[in-house]
């Protein structure tokens, strides 16, 4: 599916004492790196704000006036665009995911309708988390600027209640931003948590080291257990790291990434139980020789 992605990060983040807040980290990756994440595939990205670094390349723009608002800030991400089909997103949502988005973006040709914005647990709409066709956008932000002389201002309802639009209904995080201090520390702690720490760390070292490959957590995490267990403790991270060194050399040569990773990993797998079998021989052995 074709679409050109809009992020705003300008604002003055008040409630957080004016810092710089699409440059703050969740699980040590800036904000604004986490939303751009989460629309690898966007044909253009335009970020709306100051220049800052981020992890993939992006189109910088400012509103006029700097300052002006989401209706400004939104007009001038939509003049760096040109698909038919625009995400635009806040640069303050930590856990917003590419399903997320998948569903917004399919929403509109799916109901007929102008767009799709995101509706969160509480019932709430949220009009920078959403995808809108661009024709209907640009017409009603230039309605709007004839009619009040300008952008600078409006609040996003007044554009956003002349346009039809479908509600997607988020999962239970993806809707969640980062307004004050307690949000971005309860959104810190959240990563930490029994049952998603994993997926995210592998995430966060995936995008520091820039791949992109479908990790099966449970195959490595199995190797590992099997190598302490069958060799010695301090296998466990070297075997992953060989495996790791292995499925890249593999792919170099032409192999499907994912299959070389559960290829080396099912022969490192194998060695390590034959080694833990030598060694249980061996000791049933000289339990029998003693007795």
């Amino acid at each position: 599916m074709s679409y050109d992605a809009i992020v705003l990060a300008g604002g003055a983040a008040r409630r957080l004492g004016g810092a710089d807040k699409p440059a703050l980290s969740v699980g040590g990756r800036a904000l604004l790196d986490r939303v751009l994440d989460a629309c690898p595939d966007a044909r253009s990205t335009v970020v709306v704000g100051a220049r800052r670094p981020t992890a993939r390349p992006v189109r910088w723009t400012r509103e006029d006036p700097p300052g002006g608002g989401p209706v400004a800030a939104l007009d001038a991400g939509l003049r760096g665009t040109a698909a038919e089909l625009v995400l635009v997103l806040s640069a303050d949502l930590p856990f917003l995911d590419r399903d997320t988005v998948r569903a917004l973006l399919a929403a509109p040709d799916a109901h007929g309708t102008d767009g799709a914005m995101l509706r969160d647990p509480g019932g709430r709409d949220q009009p920078l988390v959403a995808a809108y066709r661009a024709e209907p956008l640009r017409r009603e932000i230039t309605l709007l600027a004839t009619e009040h002389g300008g952008l600078a201002g409006l609040p996003l309802r007044a554009l956003t209640a002349e346009l039809e639009l479908t509600a997607v209904t988020a999962p239970p995080l993806a809707a969640f931003d980062c307004d004050t201090w307690d949000d971005l520390a309860a959104a810190r702690a959240r990563i930490r948590e029994h049952g998603t720490v994993l997926d995210q760390w592998i995430t966060a070292v995936k995008n520091e080291l820039g791949i992109d490959l479908a990790v099966d957590t449970k195959t490595l995490l199995d190797l590992a257990r099997d190598a302490a267990h069958g060799v010695a403790r301090p296998a466990a991270p070297l075997t992953t790291f060989l495996v790791g060194y292995a499925a890249a050399h593999a792919a170099a040569t032409g192999a499907d990434p994912a299959q070389a990773v559960a290829e080396a990993s099912r022969k490192a797998a194998d060695l390590a139980l034959r080694w833990a079998a030598e060694a249980e021989t061996d000791a049933a052995s000289e339990e029998n020789g003693s007795g």
